[in-house]
C-alpha cells in the first residue's frame, strides 16, 4: 500500500508525523510543500487538503489531516509499537500533554499568526519574538509543572516508553530554541527532549535533515 506525506521541514506538525512514522517503521514518500512560497495555498494543494495546511498523510485510499488525529489513526491501524498507553489514566495524561502543546502553545506561535501580527498590526521582529517568548514561557511553564507533578514521567513523558506526548514535545522545544527562548527552567521537559533526540526516530527526522531544508 502506498503512503505519501506532504510536509515542510520547519513545520512542527509535520515533524510530529515524521517522528511517528519513523518510530513505527512505516515507509512513505515525502512531498515537500514550501510554506514561504505559499505552495500550500495553491488550488492543486487545496484540492488535496481543504484547509491548505501541512501535514497531509495519504495512506492507501485514506486522506488524513491534523497531526494528532493522524497519530491516533496510525496507532489504531499500525499498533506496534504503541504511542498511547493501554490504561485509561495514562491515555488521558498523554492526550493532555499533547493537547497542551498542540492546542494551547502551538496555535499562538504558528507562522501564520506571527505573519498576521506583522502585516495587520505592524509588529516588528522584536515585537514578534516578544510575543513568541511570552506564550512559550506561559505554555511550557504550565506543562513543566504538570509533567513533573503528575507522577507518570520517567525517561520520557510517560515512563520509559515513547508516546504521542514526546512526539508533540520535541518539535515544540525545537521551535523554542529556534526563537532563542530561555528553556533552562523547564528541567523535566528539556531532559526528556534530550533523551528523545538520542533516538533515531527523532534525530533522523529533525528539520535540518530534510531534503527541503537545503
Amino acid at each position: 500500500m502506498s503512503r505519501d506525506l506532504y510536509t515542510f521541514f520547519r513545520s512542527s506538525t509535520s515533524y510530529r508525523l515524521r517522528i511517528a512514522l519513523a518510530h513505527k517503521r512505516l515507509e512513505y514518500t515525502p512531498h515537500y510543500v514550501s510554506l514561504p512560497k505559499m505552495e500550500h495555498r495553491t488550488p492543486s494543494y487545496r484540492g488535496l487538503h481543504a484547509q491548505g495546511l501541512v501535514p497531509l498523510l495519504i495512506d492507501g485510499d485514506r486522506s488524513l489531516i491534523q497531526s494528532m488525529a493522524i497519530i491516533e489513526y496510525l496507532d489504531e491501524v499500525y499498533p506496534d509499537p504503541p504511542l498511547l498507553p493501554a490504561e485509561t489514566d495514562g491515555r488521558h495524561y498523554v492526550r493532555a500533554v499533547s493537547q497542551i502543546i498542540g492546542c494551547d502553545i502551538h496555535p499562538l506561535n504558528n507562522v501564520r499568526v506571527l505573519k498576521h501580527l506583522q502585516t495587520q498590526f505592524g509588529a516588528d521582529e522584536a515585537a514578534t519574538k516578544a510575543w513568541y517568548r511570552h506564550w512559550i514561557a506561559e505554555g511550557l511553564g504550565g506543562l513543566e509543572t504538570y509533567v513533573a507533578g503528575a507522577g507518570f514521567a520517567g525517561r520520557f513523558c510517560y515512563g520509559d516508553t515513547v508516546t504521542m506526548a514526546d512526539i508533540c514535545l520535541v518539535p515544540q522545544i525545537f521551535n523554542a530554541q529556534r526563537f532563542d527562548c530561555p528553556i533552562d527552567d523547564y528541567r523535566t521537559l528539556v531532559a526528556i527532549f534530550e533523551r528523545c533526540m538520542a533516538l533515531e526516530a527523532f534525530h533522523a527526522t529533525q528539520p535540518n535533515t530534510q531534503a527541503d531544508a537545503f
